[in-house]
């Protein structure tokens, strides 16, 4: 990648830039938001969690608050679909609409997190990695990512991973640029929309490689 040097200044300065765009000018709305979350149910405001990012290193996620508390623990590689009953009333809301994610632009400042990337999964998910699979931590986690616009929650575990990989080895900024553009629309319409217009294309050695260890086994 030490030919996209200068894509990756570019990447840089859109993180910060647009990080700062949403943080100042729209925080009343954060705090406004952040009182709605203590006012209409128990536990904290913000939920932090270890995440690993790039190159496996550990760091806390940000994010509001949507699940009621006690409802951390979750089934590898299952979404938390939006009929969830763990899930608070102003969650509903917040997750619909990417607002919960809000408070990671303090992970993407502080460099942890980009805009765009692979999204971080938790920690234990590193132990069924395989070689293929974790080339998507050989960049930053980020807010939104190929599979963010492409499905999301609908698609398989699996297919998530080969999005990811995807995205480190075609890395270009004008990807990133078009990802962002498209994240609009899945706030407006929802996940759903994009299901079947996906940003890219997966090619079968991608499809092929990018496995867990379960699966390798089993064959």
């Amino acid at each position: 990648m030490k030919d996209k040097k200068f894509q990756f200044i570019l990447k840089r300065l859109l993180d910060i830039v647009v990080s700062l765009i949403v943080l100042i000018p729209f925080f009343p709305l954060w705090l406004f938001i952040a009182f709605l979350i203590k006012v209409t149910s128990t536990g904290p405001i913000m939920f932090l969690q270890e995440r690993p990012g790039l190159n496996k290193k550990i760091f806390k996620v940000y994010k509001f608050r949507t699940m009621k508390p006690g409802s951390e623990n979750m089934v590898k590689g299952q979404e938390v679909m939006k009929d969830d009953d763990r899930i608070t009333a102003i969650g509903k809301f917040l997750r619909r609409s990417k607002l919960d994610e809000i408070p990671q632009v303090l992970n993407v400042l502080k460099g942890e997190m980009s805009l765009v990337g692979p999204r971080p999964e938790r920690v234990s998910s590193l132990a069924d990695y395989t070689k293929e699979i974790s080339k998507r931590l050989h960049m930053k986690p980020g807010l939104t990512g190929v599979a963010q616009v492409s499905g999301n929650i609908y698609l398989s575990l699996q297919d998530r991973y080969r999005f990811d990989v995807y995205y480190v080895e075609n890395y270009s900024f004008i990807l990133d640029v078009k990802i962002i553009i498209r994240t609009v629309g899945v706030v407006l319409f929802g996940e759903d929309r994009y299901l079947d217009k996906r940003l890219v294309e997966l090619n079968n050695g991608v499809n092929e490689a990018a496995v867990t260890k379960e699966e390798t086994v089993s064959k």
